[in-house]
């Protein structure tokens, strides 16, 4: 009994040695992406998958699982096996969402292992043409002498836009009245017929817009100028708006427990997908910058935007509809 007790525990122990020298990846990855096909968001992962298939031979499959606010794809990586064919593409809305809502699927934090940055872009504070302001401190002034009476549109309750507006509206001390859309599309549309004044939004198509004289461009909301329109000033540029910060980001995930070793070598591979040409100019146009980062400087950003974005939305007492 204890000779094959033995025998049983070697060859058990042959078959882990086995299984443990197996390169990485040995099948295809599935690149989880919790957005519908289409955007920056599409770009980014196929970019990352078409650069990584050609790398490591091995197909990555993108599996677009929208709704429920990025909640259901991202509860399927939560729940993969940790083994790193499975990951996922995050958004700031992996950090709006632990105080949007008072119950989730996941925890954002500890069912996740940060892999990398992967790209940002500001957001443009943007009004109708018929809003008799210039610039950002025209736009403060206008407010205070007018509280709440400047509608803002919002591409929804929680979003990226919604948020970088009630950062704004707190750091600046005036007063605004959000009307929710159904997506950003719909946002513009009034937007553009003077039926609402202004938005924090997207730089794409916000800018073509603008040339065409159809809205007014007032700031970026980065912490620096964007290399692609170094003419349009930061709101924290503004005269008692310093550190004023709101970026939608993008970046990679793996569900937790994911062995170092593997994260390491995603990032690094991610890291180098995002540096070629036919990756970085492609988001360029639409002001999106690619970035990279290392696990333990992504796993920081991630809290950092959690704490930030929750006080925003604790002290706004937003709730997810």
């Amino acid at each position: 009994m204890a000779k094959s007790i033995r025998i049983a525990l070697i060859a058990a122990l042959a078959i882990a040695g086995v299984a443990a020298a197996q390169p990485f990846p040995n099948r295809p990855l599935r690149f989880v992406v919790p957005y519908p096909a289409g955007g920056a968001t599409d770009i980014i992962s196929r970019s990352i998958g078409a650069k990584l298939t050609a790398a490591w031979g091995q197909q990555i499959l993108i599996d677009n699982r929208a709704g429920g606010g990025q909640q259901i794809g991202t509860s399927i990586v939560a729940k993969a096996p940790p083994d790193g064919h499975t990951i996922l593409l995050v958004s700031i809305t992996h950090a709006i969402n632990p105080g949007l809502f008072k119950k989730m699927p996941y925890d954002a934090i500890k069912d996740f292992a940060p892999i990398t940055m992967a790209a940002a872009s500001p957001l443009v504070v943007v009004v109708h043409p018929s809003v008799p302001v210039k610039s950002v401190g025209d736009l403060v002034a206008l407010m205070k002498s007018r509280p709440g009476r400047l509608n803002t549109a919002t591409s929804g309750i929680g979003s990226g836009g919604h948020l970088a507006a009630e950062l704004f509206k707190s750091m600046a001390g005036v007063d605004m009245t959000f009307v929710p859309y159904k997506g950003g599309a719909l946002a513009y549309i009034d937007l553009i017929a003077g039926q609402v004044d202004l938005m924090f939004t997207s730089p794409t198509p916000t800018l073509g817009y603008a040339k065409a004289g159809k809205l007014r461009v007032l700031a970026m909301t980065g912490a620096k100028r964007s290399p692609a329109t170094p003419e349009i000033p930061t709101v924290a540029e503004t005269r008692g708006l310093p550190g004023y910060e709101a970026n939608l980001w993008y970046g990679v995930v793996a569900p937790a427990g994911t062995p170092r070793d593997i994260v390491r070598l995603l990032s690094t591979e991610i890291g180098k997908a995002l540096q070629f040409a036919d990756v970085r100019e492609p988001l360029a146009a639409q002001a999106v910058e690619t970035l990279t980062s290392t696990p333990e400087e992504f796993a920081a950003y991630i809290t950092a935007e959690i704490a930030k974005w929750t006080k925003v939305i604790e002290k706004a007492n937003i709730r997810a509809e």
